[in-house]
């Protein structure tokens, strides 16, 4: 069974695709950038901030699917500048306490919106 996620709490999509998709206990989220979804504003000022945007926005679609960051098996996180990747790799890490989802984090030339981050999740309950 497929039911498409969507919530006004995260950043509605800007393309032609769903902000999650749920098939039977598997949640596959599309890739979050930094837009706070009650302003529609882009949070930039600095890696710190638009990092912690993008996992409330992750949380966001995982809440609607009923569920939580410890259900989070496997993330791909994009970054605009590879030196970054020590900024990030500290915010995304609070947000765990064990049981490490599996990663990949590759440097990309562009993001959408000129972000500097992007980060994707596959979850399941």
């Amino acid at each position: 069974m497929t039911t498409i996620i969507h919530t006004k709490n995260a950043p509605a999509p800007i393309g032609p695709y769903s902000q999650a998709v749920k098939v039977g206990n598997m949640l596959y989220a599309s890739g979050q950038i930094a837009i706070d979804p009650s302003t529609g504003n882009i949070i930039m000022d600095n890696i710190q901030s638009e990092t912690h945007q993008v996992m409330k926005n992750i949380l966001a679609l995982l809440k609607e699917a009923g569920m939580e960051y410890q259900h989070i098996v496997k993330t791909s996180i994009f970054l605009k500048d590879m030196n970054q990747f020590a900024a990030v790799n500290a915010i995304y890490g609070s947000y765990f306490t064990s049981n490490y989802p599996a990663r990949e984090t590759v440097e990309v030339s562009r993001l959408p919106k000129d972000v500097n981050v992007e980060i994707s999740v596959i979850a399941i309950l």
